[in-house]
């Protein structure tokens, strides 16, 4: 366990909380494992009826930790980060997002696993896998585009630009934006209100929401995560991340 995530149950409700905002709620593979293990422990605890994700000091998460990436690239499916997903996206209990601040790469996507996304008007969303020579991940290029329809995930995909809160909540999924010293508490609000309800009722309809597509999402996810771990050690990827520690802009034309 690390204490860059915070861990808390309260009240039928499991609060994973980014906690790490000197390096922008920065992950690692260390975080990742924290959080897989507290979303399985989770499943099997009766007294756990929903899950909160919120960020810290205005901060959801700027995505991976590139250095550490680097270091312990994801190696197969039991890597930490593949551990997680597979446990955010199998969740039978409802999952509550609090987003304020910048959520970047996995920042975003793992919301697009969650059910109810509530974000701050100060909240700004990436998926900047191109521009880092890579692809989309956790299932991102199936269920963006279901959300909101091909061309509006294809603008974000394959320019990898940011876009604000307003935007998320348009392109359908954020479900609500709200000022910035409110999210968190409206957040938590909801996450009770879940927890409240009868707990076979929210699992049984959960599951019908997303039986049918379950297969699809972990079929996705998994061809992904092959193409990704290719395009990590390939050239431009390496462009990508030198130029990011050396805070310039990378060069891609040399590559075809």
């Amino acid at each position: 366990m690390t204490m860059d995530i915070l861990v808390e149950r309260a009240d039928g409700v499991l609060t994973i909380a980014f906690n790490r905002p000197e390096r922008k709620n920065a992950i690692t593979a260390a975080m990742y494992q924290t959080m897989a293990d507290a979303l399985v422990e989770a499943h099997g605890d009766t007294s756990i009826r929903a899950i909160l994700i919120r960020g810290s000091a205005g901060i959801f998460s700027a995505g991976n930790d590139l250095e550490d990436f680097m270091k312990k690239p994801p190696g197969g499916e039991d890597a930490p980060v593949f551990q997680f997903l597979r446990a955010l996206s199998s969740a039978e209990k409802p999952v509550v997002a609090s987003v304020a601040g910048p959520a970047v790469g996995i920042g975003t996507t793992l919301l697009l696993h969650c059910d109810l996304v509530y974000a701050a008007n100060t909240a700004s969303f990436s998926l900047p896998f191109t521009q880092l020579g890579l692809c989309p991940e956790a299932a991102s290029s199936l269920l963006l585009q279901r959300i909101a329809g091909y061309q509006a995930a294809a603008e974000k995909l394959l320019l990898g630009e940011a876009f604000d809160a307003a935007e998320a909540h348009r392109m359908g999924f954020v479900n609500r934006v709200l000022p910035a010293a409110e999210v968190d508490a409206f957040a938590a609000a909801q996450a009770a209100k879940l927890a409240a309800l009868p707990a076979s009722s929210l699992r049984v309809t959960k599951s019908l929401m997303k039986r049918a597509s379950q297969h699809e999402l972990q079929t996705q996810m998994s061809e992904e995560a092959v193409h990704f771990g290719k395009m990590l050690i390939a050239p431009e990827a390496r462009e990508a991340f030198k130029a990011f520690f050396e805070k310039r802009k990378p060069d891609f034309r040399q590559f075809d």
